[in-house]
Parts: C-alpha cells; structure tokens; sequence
C-alpha cells in the first residue's frame, strides 16, 4: 500500500493515495487522493476503500457499517436512515470500528453491554429499558446482515443475550381532564389546535405535521395519507409508516369547528399546503414547558397518541376499533402496547364480577 509524498508551493509536505481496486462488478477503478497530512493517513484511506470491497468476515465493522448504511439507503426511508445513524455512529463505531467482525465475539459483544447497563448520564440517568433493546437490536441487525453476504458463520448477538425490554413497563399519560388543563394553559392559538388534534384523535406527530387543508373533510374526517419529517434540514411527505397507517377518522365537531376556523384565517393557503407551519421540535418545547407552569406530570408529545387510546379504553371501545382509529398494523399491536393501561381496570373487572354472583 503505498503512499506519495507532493509539496505545496508554500514548501508543505503532503500525502496522497494513488491506487487501482477491482469493484462489484468487475471493472477496474483507479482512484487518486491527495490532501492528507501524513503517510499514515493516505494509507489508511486506501486501506478503507479496498476493505469495502471485501465480501468475507475479514471485514473491518467500520467498513461493513459503511456498506450496510450505502445498501439500507435504498431500501429505507430517510427518517429511519437518520436514526440508525445516530446509533451506529454513536453507539457502534467508538467500540467495534476497528475490529474485524471475525474477531467480534460473545465476550467483546457483552462488555459492550456491560457498559451500555452501566452508562449514566449528567444527571445520573441511565438509558432506558427501550433504549438499550433498540442499540443492541442494530447491533444484531448489522451482524445478521454480516452473515447473509459477508460469510460470517453465526449472529454472536445471539449467543451473547440481549438487553433490554421490547417495551416500556410503565407509559406515561394524561387522563381527559389533565389534559384540558393544559390545553386551557396554551397561549398560541397554533399550538393549541395542534395538542388538541393529537389528544383526540391519537395521530402521530408526523401524520399531523403533514396535514392539508385538503385533508379536512367536510364529512367531519380527516384523510391521513402522508407523514411529514425534515432530515438534514430537507423537508420530506414520506408515505405512512405502514400500509394500515392510512386511514380516514372522524372527529368531534368541537375539533372539526376549531380546525375550520383556524384554517380560515390563514391567508393564502392552498388546499395542499401544510397547515401548521412548525416542527417536532417547537412541539417537544411547548408541551414541556406549558406542562410544567401548569404542575401537570411531564409527557412527551408521542404520549398524546396513549393518552388517546387510554381514554378510548376508558370509554368502553373494542381493541379492534381503537386499531383501526390509531393505524396499527394489527390488533395485537393494540392489546401489546395498552392491555396494562390503567391500574384500577382490573379492581372495575372484579368488582363486575362481584355483582355478576350476586
């Protein structure tokens, strides 16, 4: 691997790559590089290039990372591409990036655990049970991917054990009540409309981001067909998260009046233009902050979407319906992520069946 020496006209000393590799589909690439400031890096770039051609388990992690990441890229949507990133390149790379995924195995893969368990932050907070599944999670994902095109034998995630919980034990909520305090607390009249919608209708902060004049049906329903995000400062209408996710629900006349009113008083606006003009971000502020000056327990904005179907539970609606209203792919979904919602359900239950004997 060698590496060539060149000097700028101030008299500098500086390094470049010149080599030939052969890529995916046998034809042969030549590729120079200048611009390094010492013969160690120039031959570590070349080094980088050529072990990404490599289709065995001599892979470097880094290099498989960057391969995984180029072919995931046309098979996922930017929002999830965004998140694997940040977990990869946080959470992965410092630990496994010089490593072959050969030589990763169930005692490195623990350590890493180890101290994944053990981390804590500023404020003496550790990541949650979630959290800690989700890393370990693209960890195994990256080492399944190992083994289906780069010959690794076996998952050592596998072997290893994983961390962790699917899901929270515990979810944070807000009762109709609590909530009506603070929508009463909201000053901006955006704002307002906006946690109302997601109180009661349950929708995804991204589905509501998205929403068009268009979408208000006059059949007092709102059309959900697109999920707004904004990845690297680029403003994306991505398609729902999964084909369920479309739907058409209807809404109180209360939140239908409201939504017409406001929409009335934008001028200008165009049947397809997006009626609130803020981000995920100005909502995680608000409600941070309005729930705080109005003592309420802190929620984040994706716990409206609980809040909602709590209450449907609440009322009396079946799991299919509260499925269908809130778009999950299938009704276990539903029962999965709510069945332990509200703690004196199971007293109302035996206090049914008290009466039932008597």
């Amino acid at each position: 691997m060698p590496a060539y020496k060149y000097t700028l006209k101030n008299g500098k000393t500086m390094w470049y790559a010149n080599f030939y590799y052969t890529n995916w589909t046998g034809e042969k690439k030549h590729i120079c590089k200048r611009g390094f400031k010492t013969q160690r890096e120039a031959k570590e770039y070349e080094r980088s290039i050529l072990d990404q051609q490599n289709s065995t388990s001599d892979i470097l992690f880094s290099s498989l990372v960057k391969n995984y990441l180029e072919d995931m890229e046309h098979r996922l949507k930017p929002t999830t591409m965004e998140n694997k990133r940040f977990i990869i390149e946080g959470k992965l790379l410092p630990y496994f990036a010089k490593l072959k995924i050969c030589d990763i195995d169930t005692i490195k893969i623990r350590k890493w655990q180890n101290e994944l368990i053990s981390y804590r932050d500023e404020n003496g907070k550790p990541f949650s049970q979630t959290y800690l599944k989700t890393i370990n999670n693209q960890l195994s994902a990256l080492m399944n991917y190992a083994v289906a095109h780069y010959r690794l034998p076996a998952n050592p995630c596998r072997a290893a054990g994983s961390i962790g919980k699917s899901k929270a034990e515990e979810m944070n909520i807000w009762t109709q009540k609590q909530y009506e305090i603070f929508s009463n607390a909201i000053q901006k009249s955006a704002a307002k409309l906006a946690f109302d919608i997601l109180f009661y209708t349950g929708m995804r902060s991204g589905e509501l981001l998205a929403l068009t004049p268009a979408d208000i049906l006059p059949s007092k329903r709102i059309n959900i067909n697109k999920n707004y995000a904004k990845v690297n400062g680029e403003e994306l209408f991505l398609e729902p998260k999964t084909p369920k996710a479309k739907r058409c629900i209807s809404i109180p006349d209360f939140l239908y009046d409201d939504i017409m009113e406001y929409v009335s008083k934008l001028y200008g606006i165009k049947k397809e233009d997006r009626i609130f003009y803020f981000t995920k971000s100005f909502l995680d502020t608000e409600i941070k902050k309005i729930a705080e000056n109005a003592g309420l327990p802190f929620i984040r904005v994706h716990d409206l979407r609980h809040s909602h179907a709590s209450m449907l539970i609440e009322m009396g609606f079946s799991s299919l319906e509260i499925a269908n209203r809130l778009g999950h792919e299938s009704v276990k979904t539903t029962l999965d992520t709510y069945s332990h919602l509200y703690p004196d359900k199971d007293q109302k239950l035996a206090d049914a069946l008290n009466k039932f004997r008597q």
